[in-house]
């Protein structure tokens, strides 16, 4: 069987291939190059390992000084070409332009690292990056993916600016166990209360810069403030595409107030 889209941690993968008896492989690509790219390989179980290039494709990693990957070091973003490459989007050049160049590489807009077997591991995402006041880069979705380990949350959006020093966050509790995590602290209440607590919102906030800690962020990659919000993102209500990615933009409209709000009241 094979996984897509994002990575799957290695205990879900281990999980998988033990209770269904079968090899559990990681595709990786995008719409743009037909779907898939890249395998993982038989015997390689680490999360993340995306494998070496299909027979059709050919694929190089380029730098993103920015961020300070250098393909010098083998890591950069990762670009594909090959007949699977799309011609381009329908009736939109300028949009085509931004995704292929002119010798026909497909710029994915994520960070790859080639790995001594050979092998090539997705390690970051250039998309979404954006810079804060004080002349620094960041990766939201790095942040993300680090805070959604917090066992309370089920959502979370971090959001930034060149016109600000620090992040902010929107976070989306888990309605199951939320209860049950704060009952844990002394703290009962519906949902929607819970949702409403400040002493809620400070434990879920302290919870995830520890794991931020953990994880390596740096300070400044670490959130100030962040907001509970009651409802789950989703394509419904316009905040996730199909596919289940946020919409950054649209999630940033949405939660505008929200966002000032927390601005204003963060002492610097």
């Amino acid at each position: 069987m094979i996984t897509g889209a994002a990575p799957v941690s290695p205990v879900i993968l281990t999980f998988l291939r033990a209770a269904l008896g079968c090899q559990f492989y990681e595709g990786y690509g995008q719409t743009e190059c037909t779907a898939g790219c890249s395998m993982s390989m038989p015997g390689d179980w680490s999360a993340g390992h995306v494998g070496p290039p299909l027979p059709c494709n050919i694929v190089k990693l380029v730098d993103v000084a920015e961020m300070n990957y250098l393909s010098a070091n083998g890591e950069g973003e990762v670009c594909v070409k090959g007949p699977n490459v799309f011609k381009g989007y329908l009736k939109d050049p300028e949009k085509t332009a931004e995704a292929i160049d002119q010798d026909g590489w497909l710029h994915t807009g994520d960070i790859g690292k080639w790995l001594p077997n050979g092998t090539l591991k997705i390690i970051d995402r250039k998309k979404h990056i954006f810079k804060l006041a004080q002349g620094e880069y960041i990766a939201p979705e790095k942040i993300e993916t680090v805070y959604n380990r917090c066992d309370p949350v089920a959502q979370i959006f971090v959001h930034g600016d060149s016109l600000q020093a620090c992040l902010v966050g929107i976070v989306v509790p888990d309605p199951d166990y939320l209860p049950l995590w704060v009952k844990k602290k002394g703290i009962e209440g519906s949902y929607s209360e819970l949702c409403s607590n400040k002493e809620v919102k400070k434990a879920i906030l302290e919870d995830i810069l520890r794991l931020g800690k953990e994880a390596g962020l740096k300070s400044f990659e670490q959130v100030r403030d962040i907001t509970l919000h009651p409802e789950l993102f989703s394509v419904q209500n316009g905040l996730l595409t199909p596919t289940l990615k946020a919409k950054r933009a649209e999630l940033r409209s949405h939660f505008r107030d929200q966002i000032d709000a927390m601005y204003a009241s963060i002492k610097m």
